[in-house]
């Protein structure tokens, strides 16, 4: 599937194939809730506590005698039903986070880029560079692309110092490494910038299961390779180079 590259003017600068596997897949809504429970679980701090009868300062003495006062029995002061005293059933600290499947996590991701793509909110950006550093220059050129909020996502080379100067002070706005590429952040934000050189790292990110079948197939042939005939070896090797070509695995696997 194609995608028009811009630049930061919203001119057209060419065109993209992104990998229909990975921005191209069907909705799964019921992942995406399911991701966005994950990391909103993740980043709870489940600091909050009260203090039970055990830990409330003071003397375990009875405040009063048994009989005689008119009062209901008490045996402490650290009863819940005194000023001061312990809190009953209350909060305790504890980890609200969750496992969550690995293939969970990608088909998540996969279908929530997916989703951006549908609606048109992804936007390939040639570059984030920038000359100018103000952000009345970088406000300007993003007026034109009439977002409510933006998330720009770039690549692991780095991002412009002059365009994160200059995007700290326009509201509604936040930068992201593609490393750090999410779900909630997708569905978040308005529009997704993503720079050019990210698409084809979030693709290769994504689609790594493919290579850990291809290695496991190679490993599996060059065991066979010692097996066969010296005639047909050679038919193994180069069959060997041609998947370690195509699929860009590192040669010290020969």
């Amino acid at each position: 599937m194609k995608k028009t590259i811009l630049n930061l003017k919203n001119k057209s600068v060419g065109d993209i194939d992104l990998d229909a596997n990975i921005f191209g897949i069907k909705k799964f809504p019921d992942l995406i809730h399911q991701y966005i429970r994950y990391q909103n679980a993740k980043s709870r701090h489940g600091s909050h506590k009260t203090k039970s009868r055990s830990e409330v300062s003071g003397r375990s003495k009875k405040p009063f005698s048994q009989k005689g006062t008119g009062n209901a029995r008490q045996g402490s002061n650290k009863a819940p039903n005194f000023r001061g005293g312990a809190v009953s059933m209350g909060p305790v600290i504890r980890d609200y986070s969750f496992s969550l499947n690995k293939k969970e996590k990608k088909l998540a991701l996969k279908s929530a880029l997916s989703v951006k793509i549908s609606e048109d909110k992804i936007i390939i950006i040639d570059s984030f560079e920038i000359k100018s550093f103000k952000t009345k220059d970088l406000y300007s050129d993003l007026k034109q692309f009439d977002y409510k909020s933006a998330l720009f996502i770039y690549s692991e080379n780095g991002l412009n110092k002059n365009f994160k100067l200059a995007s700290s002070n326009i509201p509604k706005i936040s930068i992201l490494n593609q490393k750090g590429i999410n779900v909630k952040d997708l569905i978040t934000f308005d529009k997704i910038f993503i720079e050019q050189k990210s698409v084809s790292e979030i693709t290769k990110r994504l689609s790594w299961w493919k290579k850990i079948l291809i290695f496991h197939y190679i490993k599996l042939m060059i065991s066979l390779k010692s097996q066969l005939p010296l005639k047909n070896q050679q038919t193994y090797s180069n069959l060997i180079n041609i998947l370690l070509l195509f699929q860009k695995i590192p040669t010290h696997l020969k």
